[in-house]
Formats: structure tokens, sequence, C-alpha cells
């Protein structure tokens, strides 16, 4: 049997910023559950069907609690519709109260369905199905937008030279990596970007707390610190990717997107002098001798193997092997 295509839920999200803007201004708010939740299934036509789950934000009320806050909404059937109501007891109204077997009629209009240009637009996974619908760990819906700065420098010997494959006769390329504290798994020491923070920023943040423990240093190390990855950030860069990655977190409703940019250091004078210490949602970091064997993080080998091409490093002593790699 067909079900609902979610098309309102960026119109939810809207509502739901709007109302928390709302009650900010006003002393007696109360608590408003929007559809934050609804989503079923996104392939399909249908017009109505079941399934809410419903989570809050605050919005301003000046209404009487004793009394109903609406009754024009109650009303049934739904206009331009045959859509019927779940009947609604004035005591179960406010959204304070209880009320486990409330599971209202989904309904979004074929009109709306259509796409106009006053409508949002569906929210949903650009690669395809993923199994599950709702947000996940992810905090939005739709794009969650992530940093991934891949540090780089040349591993070297006791006497400073260059450390060459002797399979692929290639310098080997070394990566600062970290233990991730929530898989156990390696990976690009990056995160989510804040709202309004520019990429460049993100990046150098997110590095310095997961691979240099910034949220632990006192105000003169913070300031050494600050010098040095001033002079690191500044280094030749290139960006390596930018758009969607393949991350377990991923939802119907809700993904990953980064931007992986790889800062390297040629003479490797300032990572000589940059002190390594696991921080925020790391448990390990080290340097790790860049290959085909890597095991990382979501999308992260494939981000690597692009720094090591582009980079003329070592990679693998067969050319043709390892070519799409999955992780």
């Amino acid at each position: 049997m067909a079900r609902c295509c979610v098309v309102r839920t960026a119109t939810v999200v809207s509502l739901a910023v709007t109302l928390s803007a709302v009650a900010a201004r006003s002393s007696t708010c109360r608590y408003f559950y929007p559809f934050l939740h609804p989503f079923r299934d996104l392939a399909c036509s249908s017009s109505a069907t079941r399934g809410f789950h419903l989570y809050p934000v605050r919005m301003a009320s000046c209404y009487d609690s004793k009394k109903s806050y609406h009754t024009k909404a109650l009303t049934s059937p739904y206009p331009g519709s045959k859509v019927e109501r779940s009947k609604i007891p004035n005591d179960k109204v406010d959204w304070l109260v209880e009320w486990e077997d409330y599971h209202p009629m989904e309904h979004t209009a074929v009109s709306v369905l259509a796409g106009p240009k006053w409508a949002d637009p569906q929210i949903r996974n650009p690669v395809g199905r993923t199994g599950i619908v709702g947000r996940g760990l992810l905090g939005r819906w739709g794009p969650n937008h992530a940093a991934d700065p891949i540090i780089t420098r040349w591993k070297r010997d006791g006497s400073g030279h260059k450390v060459s494959y002797p399979g692929s006769g290639k310098n080997i390329l070394q990566f600062i990596a970290i233990k991730r504290k929530d898989c156990g798994e390696w990976a690009i020491p990056g995160g989510m970007v804040d709202p309004g923070e520019k990429i460049s920023a993100a990046l150098k943040r997110e590095f310095s707390e997961e691979a240099m423990n910034s949220l632990q240093k006192s105000g003169a190390e913070t300031e050494q610190m600050e010098k040095q990855l001033s002079r690191l950030f500044s280094q030749d860069h290139f960006v390596v990717y930018k758009g969607y990655v393949d991350d377990p977190r991923n939802t119907d409703n809700a993904w990953m997107e980064t931007e992986a940019v790889n800062y390297h250091d040629e003479s490797g004078e300032i990572m000589d002098n940059l002190h390594l210490e696991p921080g925020d949602d790391a448990g390990k970091v080290k340097w790790v001798d860049i290959n085909r064997k890597l095991k990382l993080y979501a999308s992260h080998a494939d981000f690597i193997k692009v720094v090591a091409e582009k980079r003329g490093a070592h990679w693998s002593k067969d050319l043709n092997h390892g070519a799409g790699i999955k992780i």
C-alpha cells in the first residue's frame, strides 16, 4: 500500500525556528510540539497516512490553560480534502498532557507534493534510501555540515631524509589521525561546523580540539598553540573533497556533507614542534603512514587516497591495485 511523501519537513523546521524566536520574546511561554518526526516512507504518492512522533520546541501562548487553544483547527474534513482529523477531547489539546494513543492522520495536499515555488522542497537523502528515517544522531534535517582537516608531512629517517616505499619507490606520506571515542575507528580529526562559522575557522578549531586538546589548555598554552596553528593552516593546501559523505549516521532525511582540506608541511619543521594530545571526541592521536591498507571511519580513506595521489606519494606497490577502495 502506498505511503505518504514528506514534503513539508523544511516547513516544519522553519516553523520550529520561528516559534522558538517568538518564545524568546515572551514571558508567558508554553511548550509546543510541532511534527518534527513524521516520517514513514518517502517513496509514495498518497496524501494521507498515519504516524507521528512528537518533539518539543518552545512557543509563546497567552491562552488560558483551562480552555481549548483552537476550534477551527479541529474541524473536519481538512480544507480541500476528505481527510478526517482525529477527535481531540478538550482536555487532550494541550501538548503538556500525555496522550500515548494520539495517532493523527498525516496529510499533504497533492498540489503541495507537485512542488510549486511557494512550497518547501522534500527533504530526503540525495543518494537514496538508507533503511531508516528521521534524524538519527544528526541534529539537522537535510545536510549536516562538517569540516575535515587532513594534516600531512613526509615520513623521514633519523637523518631527516624522506623515506620511500621499496615496492613503489615513492616517498611515504603521513597524516594525523585520531581514534574516535564513539566507535573506536581511526579517522581524520574533524567535526561539525558551528552555525555561522566559516569553514576555515572550523577546520582549525576541530583540529585543535581533537588533536591538541585545546579545550583543556591554559591561557598561556592556548596562546602558544594558536601561533603554531596559524603557521600550520597558512601552509600549502587544497580542497580534497566537498559534498555528500557516506556516513553510518546518515538517514533518509538527514545526512553528512563535508569539506575536506589538506594542509601539507613540506619541510616538516612546523610539525616537529607540534605537540599532539587527544581531546574532545578523540581517544588517541598519532601520525599514520598513508597506504591502501588504511581502514578509516566513513569515507575518510577515500579522501586520504586523493591526497596521496595529489602529492605523488606512495599508496600501493601495485599501481593498478586498490582503485576505488571500499572502507
